[in-house]
């Protein structure tokens, strides 16, 4: 039985409960405050029982996820009979920094969002071993191809040393962490969590537009299976330019893209995959790709 979920960060209901203050048309005299369990409860009502919790919201947002906020998120646990995933924090983080001094800070920063969130149980952490600069340097047409390995050999070993001092700091079951497909080399990424015996998370709309490098999708399905702990699921498009940058989209609602559906959850199928998969979409567009789901054939029939 296929568990679906969807993430809490959602633009339109941001954008509502953000209304009132955009309406006054000037800016605020402090932060605005931002209301996550009601969000949660929200989401709830269409159906979802699995909601990823995204830690990203804390920087607009500070305290988002204080004690009082945790404390209404337990009680829904316990009444709607809820189950939570949380997304680490990755805007303006570069874990595989070769800069000690950022690197030890989104470590700390990571670190905080697991104690905070941690009675809340989650089902699974995921996170992106590498930040914004790793994946410059990775797709930049700049770079001469034969140094480009062992740039990315650099911040993958600065990677692993935040990996270890996260599972040494939060003293997490290392399979708790799911180490996302990102724009980075599959490989590496894989490498990590082979290293330090971690989960999985597949997205299916990265891997597809060819973010984690030139490899086919059931072939990088079929390296991630063993240790596949949750999947991130959108759909994406790719489409080569002779003589340029190829154009790619993901994030799309299931039926707008490429990506393979059917045998992917044939594969997950005949894995016994029972983890979270979270649609990162819009709840509308989440429905509307349920829908696509239960329109393709008997394995879906139940959804």
């Amino acid at each position: 039985m296929f568990r679906f979920g969807i993430e809490i960060l959602q633009e339109p209901l941001l954008l509502e409960m953000a209304a009132p203050l955009l309406a006054e048309g000037r800016l605020p005299e402090k932060f605005p405050q931002l209301d996550v369990a009601k969000m949660a409860e929200r989401i709830a009502g269409y159906g979802f029982k699995l909601i990823e919790l995204n830690t990203d919201l804390n920087i607009f947002f500070p305290n988002s996820f204080g004690v009082p906020t945790l404390r209404r998120l337990l009680e829904l646990k316990e009444s709607l009979g809820l189950s939570y995933t949380v997304h680490l924090p990755l805007w303006s983080l570069e874990p595989s920094s070769p800069f000690e001094e950022v690197r030890k800070a989104s470590v700390d920063v990571m670190v905080d969002a697991v104690l905070r969130l941690a009675p809340l149980e989650p089902e699974v952490y995921v996170f992106h071993a590498t930040g914004p600069l790793a994946t410059e340097f990775f797709i930049s047409s700049s770079i001469p191809d034969q140094a480009r390995p062992l740039l990315m050999f650099v911040f993958q070993r600065n990677a692993a040393r935040s990996i270890e001092e996260i599972l040494e700091r939060t003293g997490l079951p290392s399979r708790s962490m799911a180490i996302e497909t990102i724009q980075f080399p599959l490989d590496l990424t894989l490498g990590l969590a082979e290293e330090f015996d971690l989960s999985v998370c597949f997205d299916t709309g990265h891997v597809f537009s060819r973010q984690p490098g030139p490899v086919d999708f059931h072939e990088a399905l079929a390296k991630c299976l063993p240790r596949l702990k949750e999947v991130h699921l959108h759909d994406a498009w790719f489409k080569p330019e002779p003589g340029g940058p190829p154009r790619w989209a993901d994030h799309l609602p299931l039926g707008e893209g490429e990506v393979p559906v059917e045998k992917l959850f044939a594969a997950l199928k005949e894995k016994g995959f029972s983890g979270p998969i979270i649609f990162e979409l819009t709840v509308p567009e989440a429905l509307k790709s349920l829908e696509r789901l239960r329109s393709m054939g008997e394995v879906f029939q139940s959804l």
